[in-house]
């Protein structure tokens, strides 16, 4: 008994010390790679801004996505997996009525409308099909455990991106140029891309609107009492599927906004383009502390800026090679850390253990 004891105190010993070394690792990288490159010079103040100029307007479209996982969680304490899916659907809309605009020529002589129209568009799109979704993939699975709509959310992701590819085709969709959106604005001096600002300045207003709606709506009033307690929001009348449903199409909406502003940026669309944006959109959800709203826009816009300047900063210095291949990896990384150090995200609250 007592070897089988020493055995198990050994194993945690050795875990515990694999993960204290793992951590002691990232940090050495982190410090030393930002001094050695704040030290050598090699970039001005002005690409040092453009980088953080780039992860803002990244990291805004990873917190728009990011709202619709923390929104669900917080309703019904699961993971909708298939939320990236829900982000390429409104990319794929926005894109089809961008075209149809742009052929009109109404997107060329009326630029802020048109892409005001294209972004509404993507949204009711984005929250009727989530809105299906939620009807028929979980709501019937609501009183099972918490893997059951897990799994059926994965299968409602590969059944939309095949849908898509079924429909689209498995080819990459050039996103319309809008010429009015090309060049640069100066701002203090600095030259900043239009689109980087449009997009910046288009998800903060969206953000806004949004936890305006939670905050200070009696719509965000059942929505935060249903989050507390289901049953006891039912006893004072709320209709709790409605409110769920809500949740659904207001984060969904979101998502289909981003999907907008992605392709604004890349300029592409596909069928498979929602996986890595929303593996790194729960990743900002899970930073800024699952099911709070201000964390995952801070979650957000926080792996946005890590992922834009994070190569330069503290890779490149240190001998590897193309850094900026590894930004994907950063997501993932940050993801491990937060787990490890703090798993309640930067504006999560720990919860106290009962007595």
């Amino acid at each position: 008994m007592m070897r089988t004891s020493f055995s198990e105190r050994l194993t945690d010993w050795a875990v515990n010390g694999f993960l204290w070394g793992f951590r002691i690792l990232i940090v050495l990288i982190v410090v030393i790679g930002t001094f050695l490159t704040i030290s050598s010079g090699k970039y001005t103040n002005e690409q040092w801004i453009d980088f953080i100029v780039s992860g803002i307007s990244q990291g805004s479209i990873y917190a728009l996505i990011a709202l619709g996982y923390t929104m669900v969680y917080g309703i019904l304490r699961m993971i909708n997996f298939a939320h990236g899916e829900i982000f390429m659907t409104g990319a794929f809309s926005g894109y089809f009525f961008a075209t149809w605009l742009t052929s009109t020529g109404f997107m060329n002589t009326n630029p802020y409308i048109g892409l005001t129209f294209s972004i509404i568009f993507a949204m009711l799109i984005s929250a009727s099909i989530a809105m299906l979704v939620e009807k028929i993939a979980y709501r019937p699975l609501r009183g099972a455990s918490r893997l059951v709509p897990l799994i059926s959310a994965i299968g409602v992701s590969f059944f939309l991106q095949y849908a898509f590819r079924g429909f689209f085709g498995p080819g990459v969709y050039a996103y319309p140029s809008i010429d009015a959106l090309d060049g640069d604005w100066n701002i203090f001096g600095i030259e900043i891309l239009k689109v980087k600002i449009i997009v910046v300045v288009s998800a903060f207003l969206m953000m806004a609107i949004l936890y305006y709606v939670v905050m200070f709506t009696k719509m965000g009033k059942a929505m935060r009492a249903v989050s507390e307690n289901k049953d006891v929001a039912s006893l004072m009348g709320i209709d709790v599927n409605r409110v769920i449903v809500t949740t659904f199409a207001l984060g969904a909406a979101m998502a289909g906004a981003a999907g907008v502003l992605y392709a604004l940026i890349f300029r592409q669309v596909s069928f498979y383009m929602g996986i890595v944006p929303g593996v790194k959109a729960f990743t900002a959800a899970v930073l800024g502390g699952i099911g709070n709203i201000p964390g995952a826009m801070v979650g957000g816009l926080v792996l946005g800026i890590l992922e834009s300047v994070g190569p330069a900063l503290f890779l490149e210095s240190i001998g590897i090679d193309r850094p900026y291949q590894l930004k994907d990896a950063i997501a993932y990384i940050m993801l491990v850390m937060i787990l490890l150090f703090r798993p309640s995200g930067i504006l999560g609250e720990r919860v106290s253990k009962k007595a």
